[in-house]
């Protein structure tokens, strides 16, 4: 399998994970990568990249069959509001195309929130930088690589 700047990351800070590869299949939706993956897609994860009306950018990581509430997501980073970020300006912004978008290795760090789900499973997948890889990790683990805080962020 192919390394990705993840990967390699996540191996320079000796941080365990294991791989995932779901390229060779039609899989494109959160919910079909969990599936050809044979995983809970409650523990498969989304990143979602925000802009508030001030300019701010936040990233926000979901389970990848819920969708993200913006009025949760605005409160939980202090903002009145936000919008999802364009795609055109994801690759730009983050280094990262949409659907291959990791919360690991972006251009510049920002506040990230996972949602708060994470937390109850030992490890939790999510894209390795690259559409087709996914990196499974521990959800403290991540602490060691990005500041983020815990909140509920989907609507119920």
């Amino acid at each position: 399998m192919e390394k990705t700047n993840v990967m390699r990351i996540l191996d320079q800070k000796k941080i365990p994970y294991k791989s995932w590869c779901y390229a060779d299949t039609a899989a494109v939706s959160g919910a079909e990568v969990a599936a050809v993956l044979h995983q809970n897609p409650a523990q498969v994860f989304k990143t979602l990249v925000t802009e508030s009306g001030k300019g701010g950018h936040y990233v926000f990581v979901i389970p990848v069959s819920e969708e993200l509430d913006l009025k949760k997501a605005a409160k939980a980073v202090g903002e009145k509001s936000i919008s999802m970020l364009k795609a055109k300006e994801l690759l730009p912004l983050t280094g990262y195309v949409h659907g291959g978008c990791s919360p690991i290795g972006m251009k510049k760090q920002f506040l990230t929130v996972i949602d708060e789900t994470a937390a109850a499973f030992p490890t939790i997948i999510f894209s390795a930088g690259k559409i087709g890889y996914q990196v499974e990790i521990a959800p403290d683990a991540l602490q060691k690589l990005i500041r983020h805080t815990y909140a509920e962020l989907t609507v119920k």
